[in-house]
């Protein structure tokens, strides 16, 4: 099938079985695939290794991350794979699915990367697609000049040629979670190609399995963390001090905000989590030094 998968897990083992059965079965051996468990505690290598004894399994001593997971098995991965396609351990995929991603890649030389309509486990539409990149209404006409139209596809599944990741030297491993997706396209318009958006594939997604568990201060920090680190790879430090004064008068006054008390419980206990949200937004904010 000339493709090589890589699924990256961390505390994955509801969610893999779904995943690499599917995935198996699509495959039906003609795929390369690869699994990368970031030091997982809950018995997911060990069931991998079990359940699906033909994967490609590598064991981490440690969370080394998603970008840097992805460009350990990158490096192992078949130099005859024209294709790699990056899926999340908590995605199912349906018949067809990697022939159709082939030839779409196949009949577009002009795409660098793809990704294919993300469902959620109900079936409505998961938003998978963007057309702009974080921070965007402070940088207007900054990134104007890349070509196509989709800016980024979510990371949970996407396909791109095995040689350009080589030329861009894989994921960035700065990110450790969150932001790799939307950095590694821009790259890859960067070099005069386009994002993909294939409507006639259908991947399903359960999203967040990773970080169950994690707070939502811990996870909010996170991402903060994350797109801070995209604007300082792809904006210019006037840009970035828009946006930094932006986000951290915002996150002041809302914190301000929530904290005045609704005489209903239910609407006191959706305060608090936006107030959790954004004080975790000032706190993030006023650790970094970016100036």
């Amino acid at each position: 099938m000339n493709i090589s998968v890589i699924i990256v897990t961390y505390q994955s083992r509801d969610v893999i079985e779904a995943c690499l059965s599917s995935l198996v079965d699509e495959s039906q051996g003609q795929a390369e695939i690869h699994v990368v468990d970031n030091a997982s505690r809950d018995g997911t290598a060990a069931y991998v290794k079990t359940r699906f004894p033909r994967v490609r399994l590598h064991e981490n001593r440690m969370n080394v991350g998603f970008a840097a997971a992805n460009n350990q098995a990158l490096r192992l991965c078949d130099p005859n794979a024209a294709y790699v396609l990056f899926l999340n351990p908590d995605t199912t995929i349906r018949p067809n699915t990697l022939p159709k991603l082939v030839d779409f890649m196949d009949r577009h030389p002009e795409v660098g990367m793809a990704g294919p309509k993300i469902l959620n486990v109900d079936g409505s539409l998961q938003d998978s697609v963007s057309y702009r990149y974080p921070g965007h209404r402070f940088a207007h006409g900054h990134t104007d000049h890349l070509p196509g139209k989709i800016a980024s596809v979510l990371g949970a599944c996407m396909i791109t040629r095995l040689a350009l990741m080589a030329e861009l030297g894989g994921f960035d491993e700065d990110f450790f979670l969150y932001g790799e997706d939307q950095d590694l396209c821009l790259r890859v318009r960067s070099r005069g190609l386009t994002i993909g958006y294939v409507e006639q594939v259908e991947v399903m997604h359960h999203g967040g399995k990773s970080e169950q568990g994690t707070g939502l201060a811990e996870l909010t920090a996170k991402k903060i963390r994350a797109e801070y680190l995209f604007y300082q790879k792809h904006y210019s430090e006037e840009i970035i001090k828009r946006i930094f004064r932006y986000h951290y008068r915002r996150a002041c006054w809302r914190s301000m905000m929530y904290r005045i008390p609704f005489p209903t419980t239910a609407r006191n206990d959706k305060r608090q989590k936006k107030l959790e949200k954004y004080q975790a937004i000032r706190d993030a904010l006023e650790k970094m030094e970016l100036f």
